[in-house]
């Protein structure tokens, strides 16, 4: 028995080894047969090489070394941009266009058995569409084009990638960008466009500023030409005034034609003070100036002296009852002054048509009348 026993011990050796290979397998089975999918994917499974079921989210058995996963998928939207692409417009002008593509896989076995790599495939057609769509348009029309341009390149590339099993959401043009020399001419333009417009609103804030500025004038010339003629009124109403009152304390005085007189001889040197009075002509008629002066006064006729007894002193000749009305009117007062002055003008040419013999008026010697004297 000494002898059996490490026989027996290497067999079992064997037996343990041969089930330990077994357990491994089954466990590398198990793992292999059971697969769980996350949500939003899809794995494309095959059995033999050949397709057999797509799996969808959740928790899959597969037969262990016959069913094997091809390729997984992502059923998410997708976001690629492309690098700028050189199109020719239809004005000969090289852009370059940058563009970004939203698509979505709907059918995760089209998208796999269909095409080696959708992606290459939507690339490529984005650019050639790019450049049939564009290559129709000038350099204006692309650059203000820009949703025209987007729908078509959709309509067309999910047409066509519609039997790959995606779906092109969105194309979005990100850059279009034109030849240097180009972007300068454009920059110019606008640069002359922004001076212009410029311009043209200072010119409209002058023309405002204009506009204003002369009816602000015009406002201030009405309301001076207003204040004007109410001052000269004012001051036409209060020089009749004083005219009237002038004429009223000289009837009060009871001045007499002498005194009248005296003060006419007074202003004849103020008449002649000027230099430029060389030579000047008085009237020879004395008598019939004053008697016209005093009778425009309410005096007597010529030869006749004024009584002054014959009414109280301070009293005035004129109707204490008539001098309030013509004071509260300074205009018909002045008017009525003019009258008697043209009646006093009038007395005078008369005087002077009965004597014939003496004239309107005579030289006196040709030199200038002496002053009067002093008081």
């Amino acid at each position: 028995m000494t002898i059996d026993s490490p026989s027996i011990s290497a067999n079992q050796l064997i037996l343990y080894l041969v089930l330990g290979l077994v357990a491994i397998f089954v466990i590398v089975a198990l793992v292999r047969a059971v697969r769980i999918v996350p949500q939003a994917e899809s794995y494309i499974v095959e059995r033999l090489g050949r397709y057999s079921r797509t799996m969808d989210a959740g928790l899959h058995v597969l037969v262990p070394f016959v069913d094997q996963i091809r390729r997984k998928v992502d059923l998410r939207e997708q976001v690629v941009s492309f690098p700028p692409q050189p199109v020719i417009t239809s004005d000969n002008l090289v852009v370059s266009i940058d563009t970004v593509v939203y698509y979505q896989v709907t059918d995760p076995k089209s998208a796999v058995y269909e095409i080696a790599n959708f992606v290459v495939g939507i690339e490529q057609l984005t650019v050639t569409t790019l450049r049939n769509v564009v290559g129709s348009m000038d350099l204006e029309q692309t650059l203000t084009s820009r949703d025209q341009i987007n729908g078509q390149l959709r309509g067309v590339l999910d047409e066509a990638t519609g039997r790959w099993g995606v779906r092109v959401n969105r194309v979005e043009l990100k850059a279009i960008d034109p030849p240097a020399s180009v972007q300068g001419a454009m920059e110019q333009q606008m640069r002359a466009e922004r001076d212009r417009r410029a311009a043209i609103l200072t010119a409209e804030g002058v023309k405002q500023s204009q506009i204003l500025t002369a009816e602000g004038e015009k406002q201030s010339a009405i309301l001076r030409a207003e204040g004007a003629a109410q001052a000269a009124i004012l001051r036409a109403e209060g020089e009749a005034r004083a005219i009237l009152q002038v004429f009223d304390a000289i009837h009060r005085g009871d001045a007499d034609p002498k005194l009248l007189a005296y003060q006419y001889l007074q202003m004849l040197p103020e008449i002649a003070r000027t230099e430029s009075n060389k030579v000047w002509f008085v009237p020879t008629e004395f008598t019939a100036a004053l008697k016209s002066i005093a009778h425009g006064f309410g005096g007597g006729g010529p030869g006749e002296d004024v009584p002054v007894s014959s009414r109280p002193p301070g009293t005035s000749p004129v109707d204490s009852s008539e001098l309030p009305s013509a004071l509260a009117d300074p205009a018909e007062a002045l008017a009525e002054a003019r009258r008697e002055s043209a009646a006093a003008t009038e007395d005078a040419n008369r005087s002077d048509a009965i004597h014939p013999h003496r004239g309107a008026g005579s030289v006196v010697d040709q030199q200038p009348i002496p002053p009067a004297p002093e008081q």
